[in-house]
């Protein structure tokens, strides 16, 4: 059972990330912040050896998440203890199985290592069966948190400074913070059940989740099997570094070998897309994998997802400019790809 912090510590763990938390995303509807209910599920790890557990397991660094000073993902300078930290978990053969975000409840790296782990809510059981697997004897305790809710909170331009009041409901909220793969995705935040949200996020207003999933196509952000198909997704294909979910200097981890060397060889020829239709698409109607072509009927890459006119799509990068289809039975869906403005500026492979 999840042992939740108290409100002291609760507070610490918004007051902490509060910085630099004032997102904008030019998107409908009213109020300062939507908040969309997410149909993800949380697991609760905790134990002495719960971070050496899962850093054996993840692509990212799970040890910035118990030792203050250490390098962030990919290297470079130090940092604080980071609140949540993105990740995948892949199979002997270096393709993703579940995209996870990790959260930090301990509130120094001298406690014991109390961590959350968000993923699909349809591969809640798998995760738990695939962590419990490798568990063997080591110190760790892993369950279900039934009792909590997760959200996404996306801010409006113009919202203003939404943060100053939300210390005030630290008995609701257990954590407030950004969302770790890119700043366009706004924060995260896990309440208990029930929570009232515009007693946490004054003037926010309960969002269609629709718009969260259309938001999230139109930034190329994959989230859940429906986008990252478990066995089939590569995680650099899938944008992982660009999402900061991957650390090519902590060792070694399950399914290492391929992602470390298509990162020192250079050379990524597909990526996940943000693809934009010239008609709506049918709602569930469109199967994974769908071949998209270039006007001279060249396989170009495969639709993976989407909502409406928006989705994503694995695309060589070589033919993201082209004129592209969709063959959907007898007619032809035109779509044009684009490069997501939050991409590194050298993203250029």
């Amino acid at each position: 059972m999840l042992v939740r912090a108290g409100a002291a510590t609760t507070a610490a763990a918004i007051t902490t990330t509060l910085p630099g938390l004032r997102r904008l995303w030019r998107g409908g509807g009213s109020g300062a912040a939507a908040c969309f209910p997410l149909s993800r599920a949380l697991l609760d790890v905790q134990g002495a050896e719960a971070a050496v557990f899962l850093q054996g397991l993840l692509t990212n660094d799970v040890t910035r998440l118990v030792a203050e000073g250490a390098p962030p993902a990919g290297g470079g300078a130090t940092a604080a203890l980071p609140r949540a930290l993105y990740a995948h978990a892949l199979n002997v053969q270096g393709r993703c199985l579940y995209d996870v975000i990790l959260y930090r409840l301990h509130e120094s790296p001298e406690e014991e290592p109390h961590i959350l782990l968000e993923c699909d809510n349809s591969v809640l059981d798998a995760l738990q069966k695939h962590l419990k697997l490798y568990k063997i004897r080591r110190k760790v305790n892993i369950t279900p948190c039934l009792d909590l809710s997760l959200w996404a909170i996306v801010p409006r331009e113009g919202a203003g400074d939404i943060a100053s009041s939300l210390t005030q409901c630290a008995d609701q909220t257990l954590i407030l913070t950004p969302d770790p793969r890119t700043e366009v995705m706004g924060w995260r935040l896990i309440t208990k059940k029930r929570a009232n949200l515009s007693e946490i996020i004054p003037g926010s207003h309960i969002g269609d989740i629709e718009d969260y999933h259309r938001h999230r196509y139109k930034q190329g952000i994959p989230e859940g099997v429906k986008d990252l198909p478990p066995g089939v997704a590569l995680p650099l294909e899938s944008n992982l570094a660009y999402m900061n979910g991957v650390s090519f200097t902590k060792g070694c981890y399950i399914g290492q070998e391929l992602t470390a060397r298509t990162h020192h060889v250079g050379v990524i020829r597909k990526r996940l897309l943000p693809v934009k239709f010239s008609a709506p698409l049918p709602k569930d109607s469109i199967p994974e994998g769908t071949e998209i072509l270039t006007q001279s009927g060249k396989s170009a890459g495969k639709f993976r997802a989407g909502r409406g006119e928006l989705g994503i799509a694995l695309l060589r990068l070589a033919n993201a400019n082209e004129s592209l289809s969709l063959n959907l039975a007898e007619d032809k869906v035109k779509l044009t790809a684009s490069i997501p403005e939050w991409w590194p500026k050298n993203s250029g492979k």
